[in-house]
């Protein structure tokens, strides 16, 4: 190519289907991105039109190059737009492809993608690694060793993933992610969701006794749970005056306006360690819980 600019822009013909066949349009084997990067663009501009010219963009062939990676563990019930919307939490995807049985066409669990910006691949990796989908645990990385990076930039790039990596889990958690929205939580313990969410190990019974501290609690837990939606209410059972015995001391029951609400409160609480503690998170019976009964 004349340019370094023509020569990216070209790369937005990987994947047109041409005369009914998808083209595919790769960079050399050593192309380096990092060192290619200071000549100039390395991906085609966002302004160009290829229906203006007559071709019409394809995804075939688009998840192969140095950049390509590899996310395994994938739950068997995620369709393929929900995988997507999924990875392109961190930008647009070049390409994509689910892997599936030849014979009965399901999801095997694993496929790859390509990023339309080489820099969000290790950022992603680190980030989706390890991330728990329902039942499953993620297994995000390169398929290739990655050579166009010096032990030093890729150090960069891991620390400024670190900084990304607690916002994204807790977005691609608490928003839903348009996948399976409060289904997650239910496909993989099996629990009828309700409105009310129960919590163990949050808080003690001693730190229940003062009343300053008490009121301090129940308001630390409504601007808390308030953020996974309509919190109608907050109940922390505690000992009365007289010391009689009371259910449930030492639990947190959280009640929501909807069921959806109750899901993504479970799904980012459960696991979550409070004071050194692991809190469990589950749903409590509606029934139960409008009775007073904290015991169950």
């Amino acid at each position: 190519m004349r340019t370094v600019e023509e020569a990216s822009n070209a790369m937005a013909l990987d994947g047109i289907i041409f005369e009914g066949v998808a083209v595919r349009v790769r960079r050399p084997t050593d192309y380096n991105p990092t060192l290619a990067a200071a000549l100039g663009p390395s991906q085609p501009s966002p302004h160009l039109n290829l229906g203006a010219v007559g071709l019409t963009q394809g995804a075939v062939g688009g998840a192969e190059g140095p950049d390509r990676i590899f996310v395994g563990g994938l739950p068997y019930y995620f369709t393929e737009a929900q995988i997507r919307e999924l990875l392109q939490s961190f930008g647009p995807l070049r390409g994509f492809d689910l892997v599936k049985d030849k014979d009965t066409g399901n999801s095997k669990g694993y496929g790859f993608c390509v990023y339309q910006d080489p820099a969000v691949t290790d950022i992603a990796c680190g980030a989706l690694n390890g991330l728990k989908m329902g039942d499953k645990t993620l297994t995000v990385r390169r398929a290739t060793a990655s050579n166009g990076q010096s032990k030093s930039e890729q150090e960069n790039i891991l620390v400024q993933a670190q900084q990304h990596i607690a916002m994204q889990k807790m977005a691609l958690q608490v928003v839903d992610l348009n996948l399976l929205g409060g289904g997650m939580a239910t496909m993989a313990s099996g629990e009828t969701p309700t409105k009310v969410l129960c919590l163990t190990e949050a808080i003690t019974a001693d730190q229940l006794g003062d009343d300053e501290e008490y009121v301090e609690i129940l308001e630390d837990m409504r601007d808390e749970c308030s953020k996974f939606g309509t919190l109608v209410n907050v109940v922390i059972p505690r000992q009365d005056q007289h010391g009689e015995h009371i259910s449930g001391v030492g639990k947190v029951f959280l009640e929501y306006s909807d069921t959806g609400s109750c899901a993504n409160a479970r799904n980012v609480l459960s696991g979550r360690k409070f004071g050194g503690n692991i809190v469990n998170a589950f749903y409590y019976p509606e029934d139960k819980y409008h009775s007073r009964d904290y015991s169950a």
